[in-house]
């Protein structure tokens, strides 16, 4: 991941740990990036929270240090994320590590291909 782009909201469900502290400086919440990098808070983990019973949203609270509004703010722009993904709205780039020349195709596969991507993704877990 490039330091200069915040992750695609596609890959949503494969962030790095280090995709999340770029996510969170995105959004914000910058100053709980290194607590998240500690407690290994990836994509994968964002994706489960909605499953949290009470009890592990609190335990994840204290655990993180967060304020009790810092975690609203996370959990709607985890929601606008996910409805994002799914609805595909999100922006297209090519990544950081392709070629320029490969722009265009690859832009055109991608929205060609992001549906059955989002759909596959679910089916996986």
């Amino acid at each position: 991941m490039s330091k200069e782009h915040p992750p695609e909201t596609l890959d949503f469900f494969i962030w790095t740990v280090e995709d999340v502290g770029l996510w969170l400086e995105e959004i914000n919440l910058g100053s709980y990036r290194q607590i998240f990098k500690e407690n290994g808070v990836n994509g994968e983990y964002l994706e489960s929270m909605s499953m949290f019973t009470t009890e592990q949203i609190l335990r994840f609270i204290r655990r993180c240090h967060m304020k009790w509004g810092d975690f609203i703010t996370l959990c709607k722009e985890l929601r606008r994320i996910k409805v994002a993904c799914l609805k595909g709205d999100q922006k297209v780039r090519r990544p950081w590590w392709a070629p320029s020349w490969l722009s265009i195709l690859f832009i055109k596969v991608v929205r060609q291909n992001r549906q059955s991507r989002v759909v596959s993704l679910k089916l996986e877990q």
